[in-house]
């Protein structure tokens, strides 16, 4: 088991304590780190790896980890590019929704959230499990046709609502509430989760691998595979859900009290909520299941269960 797992086995059992990690790993000052700096720590992380068992009390032990989880992938050891690695979600998709929230015609809308599900798509591609080996260019070639797909497919389904009003041009107030305050939310948490299902769809379908106790891997489960995809599919639309739908209800209010008398000044105050928002959500997203995930034995395939009498198994469930 790579030691990422196994830090976050020790140290990310309740959804506080992967929180709090979450919270100091999504650090946008962790991606002014070298590769060197990165390998080195890496190194001496392997060199001086203990059981972990017990919580550590080391801060710049954990600090190290803390590097090792924002910068290399567990599954295969390699550092994970710049721009995809945690640290770099909220700074790159940030921009992203605050121009997709304030579009008003459906051809800007669509092209924005086609770059935006690009940029989600690539993230979750690159983060995943690596146990679906892409060395076989029928793999490669699946992968960039599902994501092509599903990225097409999000940001026409994005772009719904507003080409609906522009079409019937609605003039009533609630009809104008629902779909373009209202609607946008459920639709990009949906289509969020559709492109991490699709994207990762080689998890479910191949396998990933599952380890015991020991970090032993014991077989390649299809079940597992589609348990670490539907979690991560449901985090991503919890995330991207609640970061459209919060600032909609909070501006509302914000305006209905009059809190903002300045019509000028709603604009920055809208801003400001989405990256509150955003940023509050992330690390509740990210944290919401851990990401050494657990299986039961009762849940597995009978030919992984042959090889061992183990209870409980473990995988790596991808961001």
């Amino acid at each position: 088991m790579d030691a990422n797992l196994r830090f976050w086995r020790a140290e990310g059992q309740s959804f506080f304590q992967r929180f709090l990690l979450w919270a100091d790993a999504l650090d946008p000052l962790l991606l002014l780190k070298s590769s060197n700096e990165i390998q080195r720590t890496r190194l001496s992380i392997l060199i001086n790896e203990k059981t972990l068992s017990e919580p550590i009390q080391n801060n710049q032990t954990k600090k190290a980890f803390l590097l090792s989880l924002s910068s290399v992938h567990p599954d295969t050891d390699k550092i994970i590019p710049v721009l995809f690695r945690p640290p770099a979600f909220m700074p790159v998709t940030l921009p992203l929704v605050i121009i997709s929230s304030v579009q008003r015609h459906a051809r800007h809308s669509f092209f924005w959230q086609f770059v935006f599900h690009t940029y989600t798509t690539a993230f979750t591609l690159v983060n995943g499990n690596g146990t679906p080996k892409a060395e076989e260019y029928s793999l490669q070639q699946k992968q960039l046709l599902l994501g092509l797909g599903a990225i097409s497919y999000s940001a026409c389904v994005g772009a719904l609502p507003l080409v609906f009003m522009n079409r019937y041009v609605l003039k009533n107030s609630l009809m104008q509430l629902v779909v373009r305050k209202l609607l946008p939310a459920p639709l990009l948490g949906l289509t969020s989760a559709f492109t991490v299902a699709m994207v990762r769809s080689p998890e479910f379908d191949n396998g990933i691998e599952v380890m015991d106790r020991n970090g032993k891997v014991v077989g390649v489960s299809k079940k597992a595979g589609e348990k670490a995809v539907m979690e991560t599919a449901l985090s991503r639309a919890v995330l991207f859900g609640t970061t459209f739908f919060l600032p909609e209800v909070l501006m509302y209010c914000v305006q209905r009290a009059r809190f903002v008398k300045n019509p000028r000044a709603l604009g920055p105050v809208r801003m400001f909520v989405i990256m509150s928002v955003l940023a509050g959500m992330l690390p509740v997203s990210f944290s919401m299941f851990p990401q050494c995930g657990e299986i039961k034995r009762a849940d597995l395939e009978p030919e992984i269960l042959s090889s061992t009498e183990e209870t409980v198994f473990f995988y790596n469930r991808g961001i």
